[in-house]
């Protein structure tokens, strides 16, 4: 069935997304990484490999047969299928999960690795290049970037040079009103990195609740697949 939806999708008798839509979602599998519980999703036969870095305190608490318990409702985690869906294998990873270590196990699934991280999960993705982490590329959703994001701590301060940027991509939403996070921070990180990063701007969407939380503007409420588009589609 998923052959002939796929085929009828390249033909144009039915929209690629909606084809997608409808083949069955793969298992999460909960694996260890250099001691840490992390939990992965891998294609038949993937065409590369993301490596998902949650916000808030980064603990996914995950069970021993793939369930996520914490952070659920986190962009990243809540949209961990849809980057399956695009062929790649995916790794959703605890705050316990050493970067390198995780970069490591996904490479010998496939490469290009790249190291997806969203609010504070931007923070721990510097922190892991610093380490000696090396991905293929970083992308970083409504990232602690600057001082002008307005937070002390954030990924320049952490780096220090842009020497230790891979190729890197930002999404920010033009409203992320919260306040570690705001657009002002964006361009001077763009400056910063010395055309190793460039930037995607969203708008639109839903903001509810707490601006720092993922029903916001912060958590892309309702810009989804445009965030899982853009950041698949950086390899």
């Amino acid at each position: 069935m998923r052959k002939l939806l796929l085929a009828a999708a390249l033909m144009g008798g039915i929209p690629m997304l909606a084809a997608f839509a409808c083949a069955p979602a793969l298992a999460d599998e909960t694996v260890n990484v250099d001691g840490s519980r992390a939990v992965l999703i891998k294609p038949a036969a993937p065409r590369g490999s993301v490596i998902l870095l949650p916000g808030g305190n980064g603990a996914i608490n995950a069970g021993d047969n793939g369930e996520i318990r914490g952070l659920r409702g986190n962009q990243l985690v809540r949209t961990r299928q849809a980057y399956a869906a695009r062929g790649l294998a995916v790794l959703v990873a605890d705050v316990s999960t050493d970067l390198k270590s995780a970069v490591d196990y996904m490479a010998a699934i496939k490469r290009p690795v790249v190291v997806i991280g969203t609010s504070r999960g931007t923070l721990r993705a510097a922190e892991g290049i610093a380490r000696g982490a090396r991905p293929n590329a970083l992308v970083l959703t409504s990232g602690f970037l600057s001082p002008e994001s307005g937070s002390g701590s954030n990924v320049m301060a952490i780096l220090g040079s842009p020497a230790a940027l891979p190729r890197t991509l930002v999404i920010h939403h033009r409203q992320d009103s919260c306040r570690v996070t705001l657009p002002a921070g964006v361009d001077p990180f763009i400056r910063w990195a010395g055309g190793r990063a460039r930037v995607s701007w969203l708008t639109g969407g839903v903001a509810e609740g707490d601006p720092c939380q993922a029903r916001g503007h912060h958590g892309f409420n309702g810009l989804d697949g445009q965030v899982v588009g853009l950041a698949a589609g950086f390899r």
